[in-house]
C-alpha cells in the first residue's frame, strides 16, 4: 500500500491463495494443518462422516490446492456448517505422532486427538502471489526503491504459487534485490528532502474500537465477497463497502492521532481495494481466482498481468505492459 501511494506499479493483486486446511476451533489461533497429511491418507470429510472430493477432482484429497479449497467452500456453502474435518484415525497413530509431532500436540493442546478424532478444519487466506511489481533484482518502478519477500510480484509464481515455493521471494529474490541495492546505492542521487511530521494537525483522539470495528469489518468483507469463489455482484459489493472504511480510515488518518492500529488499517483498506479492482479486471477464472460469471481461461484476452497505478488524480486505474519498467 505504501509503494503504490509513492507511486509504484502492483500487479496480479486478484491472486490470493488459500490453504485448504487450517485448524477450526474456538480455543486456537488459525493453524495450518499440512498438505503433507493428506499426502499420508488423510480423509477430508463432512460432518455426517461422508467424503466429497471425489465429486470434484479425479485425484480426491490428493487434488490441487485451489480446488480443495473451492470444494470445501461449496460444501459448507450447501450445508450451512461451519468446518469439516480431516480424518487420519485409520492412520497408525505412532506414525502420526512421528510424521506430525507438531501438528498432533497443537490440536492436543485444544483437546483434540488426531489419532481418535477428526481434526475440524476450513479454508483460509494463505498467500499472496501479486504485489509490488519488481524484476529478477527487486526493483520497482520508482528509482532506489526495492521489494522482496511476499510483497514483490517477480511473476514467479504466475497465477498459483507451487508449494515452498515462497523460499524463492524470502531467499533468492531477498538476495539479489540486497546486492543490487547495496551496489546502485553507490550511484544514487540524494534523497528528496521529505516535510516534517506536523503533530498538531494529528492531534484529534482517535476512538480504538472504531479503528478495530473498521478492521473487522474490513475483513468481514474480504471474506463473504472477495474470498475463495468471487462473482461479479460480490466484487460490486465489496468495492462498496471497503471505499467506506478507506474513506473513513482516511478521515481519521488526516486529522487523528497515529497509532499502529490506524496505519495498519489504512494500508488494508488501501491492499483490499487494489485486489478488488484487479480481480474485477480479469473476466475469466485463472489459477487463484476463480468467478463464478466467468467460469473458464480466456488466454485471448487476460494471459497476461494484472497491472494498477495510480493516475494524475491519485486514481488506481489499469496500465499495460509497454508502459511499465522497473529501475
Amino acid at each position: 500500500a505504501m509503494a503504490f501511494r509513492a507511486g509504484a506499479v502492483v500487479a496480479n493483486m486478484e491472486f490470493i491463495q488459500f490453504h485448504p486446511t487450517t485448524l477450526y476451533h474456538p480455543k486456537a489461533r488459525s493453524f495450518l494443518i499440512s498438505e503433507a497429511v493428506r499426502g499420508e491418507g488423510g480423509v477430508l470429510r463432512l460432518a455426517n462422516g461422508e467424503t466429497f472430493m471425489e465429486k470434484y477432482h479425479e485425484q480426491g484429497c490428493l487434488a490441487p490446492r485451489d480446488v480443495v479449497a473451492r470444494a470445501i467452500d461449496a460444501e459448507l456453502k450447501k450445508s450451512g456448517d461451519e468446518c469439516v474435518y480431516l480424518d487420519v484415525t485409520h492412520l497408525d497413530p505412532e506414525l502420526v505422532k512421528e510424521h506430525f509431532p507438531h501438528i498432533y500436540e497443537t490440536c492436543l493442546s485444544v483437546g483434540i486427538d488426531i489419532t481418535r478424532e477428526w481434526i475440524p478444519i476450513v479454508p483460509a487466506a494463505h498467500y499472496a502471489c501479486g504485489g509490488v511489481l519488481t524484476d529478477v533484482d527487486g526493483r520497482t518502478t520508482i528509482d532506489n526503491l526495492y521489494a522482496c519477500g511476499e510483497v514483490a510480484c517477480t511473476g514467479v509464481h504466475g497465477a498459483n504459487r507451487l508449494a515452498s515455493n515462497s523460499l524463492l521471494e524470502a531467499v533468492v529474490f531477498a538476495r539479489r534485490a540486497a546486492l543490487r541495492a547495496r551496489d546502485d546505492v553507490r550511484h544514487a542521487a540524494p534523497s528528496l528532502p521529505v516535510n516534517e511530521y506536523d503533530i498538531e494537525a494529528h492531534s484529534e483522539p482517535v476512538d480504538a474500537e472504531q479503528v478495530r470495528e473498521l478492521t473487522t469489518q474490513l475483513r468481514t468483507a474480504m471474506w463473504k465477497y472477495v474470498g475463495i469463489v468471487r462473482t461479479n455482484e460480490r466484487l460490486a459489493k465489496a468495492l462498496e463497502v471497503v471505499s467506506q472504511i478507506e474513506a473513513q480510515a482516511e478521515e481519521l488518518y488526516s486529522t487523528g492521532k497515529l497509532s499502529p492500529e490506524l496505519l495498519e488499517l489504512r494500508n488494508m483498506a488501501l491492499t483490499a481495494k487494489l485486489i478488488i479492482l484487479s480481480a474485477q479486471l480479469r473476466k475469466e477464472s485463472r489459477g487463484l481466482h476463480y468467478n463464478l460469471d466467468y467460469p473458464n481461461t480466456d488466454d485471448l484476452h487476460f494471459k497476461r498481468d494484472t497491472l494498477l497505478a495510480l493516475n494524475g488524480d491519485m486514481v488506481p486505474e489499469a496500465v499495460t505492459q509497454s508502459n511499465v519498467c522497473c529501475r
